[in-house]
């Protein structure tokens, strides 16, 4: 008797599993076939604008111009030409010009000084 209830139990788990299987595979081809069929119902749908034009034309030229670069620098370089900057370092405006050179005259007439003095030596040589 109880080798016939052990039977009964496995037949039936082997049942339950075998249909199991059978909806799993099922649903595997179903969204398979779908996304066969959404391709190519978007490509005759949407075309792209002329601002994704020009952008993917940017990104090109940016690419081919970045042959060679690699790591930081190739995603600087990109970053800079993607938004339309000129590559390399840019030019620092007139007042950053003036600032840069009160600060070295500054801290060429700090000499000799160090700590806090220096500190209010520059402060106060800067604001004037």
């Amino acid at each position: 008797m109880k080798q016939l209830i052990a039977a009964m139990i496995c037949a039936l788990f082997a049942l339950t599993s075998a249909h199991a299987q059978d909806k799993a595979e099922a649903k595997k081809a179903a969204p398979a076939a779908e996304k066969k069929a959404a391709p190519a119902a978007e490509k005759a749908k949407k075309a792209p604008s002329e601002a994704q034009k020009k952008q993917q034309e940017r990104m090109k030229d940016c690419n081919a111009k970045a042959e060679g670069k690699s790591g930081d620098d190739r995603k600087k370089y990109m970053s800079s030409c993607l938004k339309g900057e000129a590559p390399g370092k840019k030019e620092p405006s007139a007042a950053q010009k003036k600032q840069q050179d009160r600060m070295k005259d500054c801290s060429v007439k700090a000499e000799g000084k160090s700590g806090d003095d220096r500190k209010k030596f520059m402060s106060t040589c800067l604001k004037s």
